[in-house]
């Protein structure tokens, strides 16, 4: 009798991706022991995308353009419409892509084991991010989970994210239910690790890479590596997008009734110098920890002169 392998869709948002997605879509249909199905979204593009997408999705029955709807202005609208329109009932497992990385051939086929041997409901990993003049660089974001971590960060690339059935499906009930709030949400990932933990499923994030995860001038949100990035997230929480999405998860997922929420939610200043002595529980990295300890304080002041 034949092994029957997991069967797994691939949610994939594109936009402009035509000088990698071929190798990117080749590494997903390559995987080792496991079927997929390629679900493609594509944000009206210019470089041809959906012209190339259909023809490929014509000679490839396990490659599925979804229809077009309209401009979506940013990955995290495109993949909420993806977990939104396609079915994935049938589905072992429902895997999140991005069009410009490539795939270690035992990706799929590690992460859906080890939900399985750990009993968990999903799965991220740590990548390689890799540069065009062959530099390249572990990104670590296996650091241990912590109580609050997932209202202040995401569980590492969402291109590495795996969940299982039962987590997609309620994933999918929150996304319909929710879904004009969640145009105003910047970042997908950040939105369905928050989810999976508030509702009680169990997430794994593996220190082994799983994907080489490029990078180049158009990524919405990269490796972070360095000064400049710093400089860049102090400028997204001086300016308020920060906190703001924190407040805007927070509720979404329906925390903001939980007593350590509401000591904070409003962030006033004497709120966010209290929450600044819980910086231990709300990131996982220690050099994270001690930003948002300080960010909490330095937002807290300047909120304070402005009063």
């Amino acid at each position: 009798m034949p092994v029957k392998h997991p069967n797994i869709a691939v949610l994939l948002a594109a936009y402009n991706g035509m000088q990698w997605i071929e190798e990117q879509l080749v590494s997903i249909l390559d995987q080792a022991g496991v079927d997929v199905t390629i679900y493609i979204s594509i944000d009206p593009s210019t470089d041809g995308t959906e012209a190339w997408c259909a023809a490929y999705s014509a000679e490839h029955p396990n490659v599925v353009l979804l229809p077009e709807a309209g401009k979506f202005g940013g990955a995290s609208r495109n993949f909420f419409r993806l977990i939104r329109d396609v079915d994935f009932s049938h589905y072992d497992f429902i895997a999140f892509a991005d069009q410009d990385d490539s795939w270690l051939p035992d990706k799929l086929q590690r992460a859906t084991r080890v939900i399985r041997s750990r009993h968990c409901d999903a799965y991220s990993s740590n990548v390689t991010a890799f540069w065009s003049d062959g530099k390249t660089r572990l990104l670590d974001k296996s650091q241990r989970q912590v109580e609050w971590d997932f209202l202040f960060e995401a569980a590492g690339p969402g291109c590495t994210y795996v969940l299982s059935n039962r987590l997609g499906q309620s994933l999918k009930t929150a996304v319909i239910a929710h879904w004009e709030a969640l145009q105003q949400v910047s970042l997908h990932d950040w939105y369905c690790y928050a989810f999976a933990r508030s509702h009680d499923f169990h997430w794994y994030i593996d220190p082994v890479p799983s994907m080489d995860y490029r990078q180049h001038e158009r990524n919405q949100v990269g490796a972070n590596t360095g000064f400049s990035p710093l400089i860049a997230r102090y400028k997204t929480i001086h300016d308020g997008w920060w906190f703001g999405q924190v407040q805007m998860i927070a509720r979404l997922v329906g925390y903001s009734q939980d007593p350590f929420v509401q000591s904070w939610l409003p962030l006033r200043p004497r709120q966010l110098m209290k929450l600044s002595f819980s910086a231990w529980q709300c990131r996982r990295r220690l050099r994270d920890k001690i930003f948002f300890f300080f960010i909490c304080w330095a937002t807290a002041l300047v909120g304070s002169k402005a009063q």
